[in-house]
């Protein structure tokens, strides 16, 4: 996959540079092979998971902005049959029907342009903000401005993850444990982790 793209886009592979951007559509195995072939990672800043549960990646050239999305075709696994007759399972006949398989039956290769500006999947590299709620540093110009405060992702209300209930949440009774989700929290529309413990206290006090 990784080859395919090289050739399409022009490019040599692998970069030593940063020219290449890969997304990749899985968080599954996939991802190493492609980083072998290309040297995008993740940790380089020349790789980004969008996990949509598919075999398929697009690769981007940051220079000139072409973009292009290859996936295997639909039939791949019936017919690598073709190039492992010999075969002894299905898996030994794609193991070894990939190897011989010329890249036009193996894969689909799509011109694409990507719905979010490439500025912003790269960010600002060197960038630094401290968030005025949480004191956070935040870097890549991954920042906010909401109500002209500086806010990182979690204090705008984007956050992946909500804080343990507080100790005093705890000793209640209320929450026994579980995570701050509770159906009083839950209606409140909380999203704010540094701030959700807080304003569960006010809750509950006003519920009591």
């Amino acid at each position: 996959m990784g080859i395919l793209a090289g050739e399409v886009l022009g490019l040599d592979l692998p970069r030593t540079d940063k020219r290449l951007l890969t997304i990749v559509e899985t968080d599954g195995c996939a991802i190493d092979g492609i980083a072998v072939v290309t040297h995008c990672s993740v940790g380089r800043r020349t790789m980004r998971v969008e996990d949509c549960g598919k075999v398929a990646a697009t690769f981007v050239d940051t220079d000139t902005g072409q973009a292009v999305r290859l996936v295997p075709r639909s039939n791949v696994r019936q017919h690598a049959y073709v190039y492992a007759p010999a075969a002894r399972s299905k898996w030994e006949a794609q193991l070894l029907g990939y190897q011989s398989m010329p890249a036009s039956d193996l894969l689909d290769v799509q011109a694409v342009h990507l719905t979010t500006p490439l500025e912003q999947i790269l960010g600002r590299p060197g960038m630094k903000a401290i968030c005025d709620t949480c004191g956070e540093e935040i870097m890549n110009g991954r920042e906010t401005i909401q109500n002209s405060e500086t806010l990182c992702r979690t204090c705008s209300g984007q956050s992946y993850y909500l804080l343990a209930a507080d100790p005093a949440l705890l000793g209640c009774g209320l929450l026994k444990g579980r995570p701050v989700e509770h159906e009083w929290l839950s209606q409140s529309g909380l999203h704010n982790p540094i701030r959700q413990w807080k304003e569960a206290a006010d809750l509950i006090t006003a519920g009591s």
